[in-house]
């Protein structure tokens, strides 16, 4: 076997294997991307609004093309929702950690399985169309986890 069929049989039912992105709360999403993108030399991606969430986004790619992952910027768009309230309490700073999975459902089959705590019933949309259920941080080590699907494979 190659080193890429034993990295695939080592990972969990339903994970690809890596971070997709490593989410950071921040106050002003302009100010976040002139430290990232202007000071720091990352590539910006794209911004958007999650108005479910009450967030506004941006993602900056970790590389060239993006496929090292990406750093998500969350700003919040109003007093509401879960990042104003994340920042009001611990102030700015990094928020979660989002693993790629090639099957949601079987992620979250293992993880109720084991007894972990899964904050979502069932995935929900969020930037970019991926869908999302996160892990409540004490079954996450003390950090919130993000598991993320594209769109087409949830």
């Amino acid at each position: 076997m190659n080193d890429q069929t034993n990295m695939e049989n080592m990972l969990p039912a339903g994970t690809a294997g890596f971070v997709d992105h490593v989410g950071i709360a921040v106050r002003d999403l302009d100010e976040g991307i002139a430290l990232w993108r202007d000071l720091l030399g990352l590539e910006l991606e794209r911004t958007e609004e999650v108005p479910q969430e009450h967030v506004r986004v941006a993602f900056l790619k970790l590389d060239r093309t993006g496929a090292l992952g990406h750093i998500e910027l969350l700003a919040p768009m109003s007093d509401e929702g879960n990042i104003a309230k994340f920042i009001e309490k611990k102030g700015p700073g990094l928020h979660h950690v989002a693993i790629a999975a090639k099957d949601m459902g079987k992620v979250m089959e293992r993880c109720r399985a084991a007894g972990i705590r899964l904050l979502d019933e069932e995935p929900r949309t969020g930037a970019g169309g991926k869908q999302i259920v996160f892990v409540h941080p004490k079954s996450g080590g003390g950090v919130l986890l993000e598991v993320c699907a594209d769109p087409v494979q949830a």
